[in-house]
This record gives C-alpha cells, structure tokens and sequence, in this order.
C-alpha cells in the first residue's frame, strides 16, 4: 500500500472505491492496521472507554490523546493517522488551534472534531494554519450527556436536513472527512453524495466512502454490550491478522456493513 493521503481518499471516493479505518491506541495495534492494509488509523477519544475503563470519552485530556497519537505514529505505517480533540479542548478558535497542533506534533496527519454548523470557523482557521481537519457528525460521544444518551440521531426531518445543511457548511469551510455515526443509512447516504469531501460511516449503513470499527469490538474484546454496528471478526477463528484481513476485504466489496447493522 503506498502511503494513503486525504488526495488518495478523495481519489477513492471518486472512484466509487471504499476505504476503511480501524481505531488504534499504540503501536501494535497501529501495525495490525496498517500491515493489512486499513487505509486510515484514528487514535480514537474512545480510549476513554476502551483503555481507561471510563463511562465515557469525557474524562479523556490533551496530554491523554498526545501520549497515544505518539505511540500509534511510530508503527502507522501508510496509513493516514487521524487523532480525536478531546472534549471541550476546541471551544473558540484559539484553543482549537493551540491542541491541534500538538497533536500534530505528536504525529497526528489529520485531526477530528465533535459538533456541527458551529464549529465552520474553527475548521477554516485549523486549514489556513495547515492542519486538515474532519468533523464527528450524529452521535457525538463527547455530548452524549446533552444527546441523553447513545441515540440514533437525524430520525426527524428537521435534525436531518440541518445534518445536510451542516455538512454542506462543513465542506466549504474547509473540512477535509466526515464521520457519521449512528444515523439512518438513508441520511447517511444522502450526505455522502452532496459533498465532494470522502465521508467514513460508523453506523451509518453501506454507502458512505468508508468504514471505521473500533478495533477492540471487531476483535470481540469488548467489555459489555456491542452496539449494533459491530460484527464480530473473531467468530470463525483465525488470527487478530485473519481479523482485520476479513474487514478490510467485506468493506471493500460491499459485504459489510449489512442491512442488519444500520438503522432505519
């Protein structure tokens, strides 16, 4: 694989060929991505969750993402490494700034944001000093106790055509991706073609550009109940390698995500 670049994702996008990505929080875990081919790496705030045993990605700091994002960097191969903001450390213009550079000095390509219409003029100040961005739409985690829980969003007509219209606004402003998490497919689908911009899905249905799982739940190392968007990779045996081979190959040929793993 040659190193994977936004203008590779955006080529793959207009080609109609799906890429995936696979979270990862050091540098084992970054090389079974890469080594098999996983296109994007996001050193997710989900380690909250998944290494720090939290209720939630709140509790999750700067330093917390800084530590990961260099310990992912050394073995991310080339794949493209993107590394969440963590909560509340992008509320103006300034901050943002101020902590997406030490992300990307901690060897984040690309850094994603949580929010919607809002944060346009913090995208466009983040591109004008050079640093790509993407924006986290739908369930966003970090505002899960404003959301009043793991909810599906942009059901009703109102939440969805503002999901549109955010998306749209997002894009000019200079945004680089777009995640969607747990939307209905249709919603999904209909933003992913009115932007330009490549659109990874989570919970979002099969027709968004890409694909991102959290690594531990597609290993079946999930403490507690998996969300419906996961499919257990390690249920006919096989290595953690086997695994991630087995994504890689049901994303890229339309097998997963199934029917059974969105939302209407």
């Amino acid at each position: 694989m040659a190193k994977v670049t936004l203008s590779i994702l955006s080529e793959m996008k207009k080609a109609g060929e799906k890429f995936t990505s696979l979270t990862a929080y050091d540098s084992t875990q970054a090389h079974l991505a890469s080594s098999q081919g996983v296109e994007v790496i996001l050193v997710g705030d989900s380690l909250g969750n998944v290494c720090q045993g939290q209720t939630s990605t709140v509790p999750v700091t700067v330093d917390d993402m800084c530590y990961h994002t260099r310990c992912v960097s050394m073995k991310a191969g080339d794949s493209l490494l993107m590394a969440d903001l963590p909560f509340a450390s992008y509320t103006n213009e300034q901050q943002a700034l101020t902590n997406a550079t030490r992300l990307m000095q901690a060897g984040a390509e690309v850094v994603k944001l949580e929010g919607e219409a809002w944060l346009a003029p913090i995208v466009t100040r983040l591109r004008e000093q050079g640093i790509p961005s993407c924006v986290h739409l739908g369930l966003t985690p970090q505002s899960v106790h404003v959301l009043g829980g793991y909810k599906v969003q942009g059901r009703d007509e109102a939440r969805a055509n503002a999901m549109i219209e955010a998306a749209i606004l997002l894009e000019k402003a200079g945004a680089a991706v777009l995640v969607l998490e747990c939307v209905p497919s249709v919603l999904a689908r209909e933003i992913t073609r009115a932007v330009q911009i490549p659109v990874i899905g989570i919970g979002a249905g099969a027709d968004t550009d890409g694909q991102v799982l959290v690594i531990y739940d597609m290993l079946n190392m999930t403490a507690g109940r998996k969300p419906k968007f996961v499919k257990n990779y390690m249920a006919e045996g096989g290595s953690a390698q086997d695994a991630v081979a087995a994504y890689v190959k049901e994303v890229k040929n339309g097998t997963f995500p199934g029917q059974e793993h969105g939302f209407e």
